[in-house]
């Protein structure tokens, strides 16, 4: 049995510990509100623009814009993955790179070619060290209220690989948040379009729900008319199809943030439950040291005495 002294120590530094996960525990509460209100304002946004955008793709229109063509032979595909900048935030991180990497591994074995583009410090440590895939661009440090423009950089990398031809599919993969206690890995099809029409149709029966972003979208089929464009249809989609992307990307990084909040928020008070119960043995333990301590120095008290 360990001594007193080092009995002490662990219950001193499980205290210590515990002191460390409150303190992150109060605070991910405090500012999981702020992210849910930021999450909830943008939501209907990005799901009207996946709606537009998807109605979009099935006009029967003159002008083909390069996200409105889904081409046959898939060679290159590039992922846009968002994570979190710090951890200590349970199995959020893993649980995204463990949906993901199976997909990636689909792909590579059609021998397609892998680019990720990482927000988030995590994502991006992660794919540094992953083998057989290129890191073409990275965001970091976003903060608690991220703006569009810091993710208009990482945006125009990939987008400018699928118009110039260098990429084939775009796909988003980041945490949905659903409540405090769930949040839910999701990869979606970004461009062409044409692959995110066909994801709504496929989640027409699916209820209204955060879990899945097109789920409850209702979607008419492909149709033979066309939609009237001022001044012109390539300018006009130009705009509009680059505001859809940020739209998303955007709600998908409000989404990981609130994610992250109650992720940690609910980690850390296991933490401080597990420390609890932690220095409640040990203590437990350290009574019990200490009283045979006491009986061993009465016997021998009266050993002595009974001796002399």
């Amino acid at each position: 049995m360990a001594s007193g002294r080092e009995i002490k120590t662990k219950i001193k530094s499980t205290q210590n510990m515990r002191k460390v996960t409150r303190a992150l525990e109060m605070v991910s509460a405090s500012k999981i509100r702020k992210a849910q209100d930021l999450m909830k304002a943008s939501r209907p946004y990005a799901r009207s623009m996946r709606k537009v955008i998807a109605h979009v793709a099935q006009a029967s229109t003159d002008f083909s814009h390069p996200f409105l063509q889904e081409r046959e032979k898939v060679q290159r595909v590039g992922f846009l993955v968002v994570s979190t900048d710090r951890g200590l935030c349970g199995g959020l991180n893993s649980n995204l790179f463990r949906r993901l990497l199976p997909i990636i591994q689909q792909w590579q074995e059609k021998g397609v070619e892998i680019d990720v583009v990482a927000v988030g410090q995590k994502a991006v440590q992660f794919f540094r060290r992953l083998k057989g895939v290129n890191l073409i661009g990275s965001a970091t440090h976003l903060g608690e209220k991220p703006k569009v423009e810091d993710l208009i950089g990482v945006i125009k990398v990939l987008l400018d690989a699928y118009t110039g031809g260098k990429l084939d599919r775009v796909f988003l993969a980041h945490n949905d948040f659903i409540n405090t206690m769930t949040q839910k890995p999701s990869i979606h099809a970004l461009l062409p379009l044409p692959v995110v029409a066909q994801e709504m149709v496929g989640a027409e029966g699916q209820p209204n729900s955060p879990d899945f972003p097109v789920a409850g979208l209702k979607l008419e089929q492909k149709h033979d008319w066309d939609y009237i464009y001022e001044p012109d249809a390539a300018s006009v989609l130009e705009f509009v199809l680059g505001r859809y992307i940020e739209s998303v990307v955007y709600q998908g990084v409000l989404e990981n943030l609130a994610s992250e909040h109650a992720a940690r928020m609910v980690a850390m008070k296991a933490a401080s439950d597990n420390a609890n119960k932690v220095i409640g043995e040990l203590t437990l333990i350290y009574n019990k040291a200490r009283q045979a301590a006491i009986t061993q120095e009465i016997s021998e008290i009266v050993g002595g005495a009974a001796a002399v």
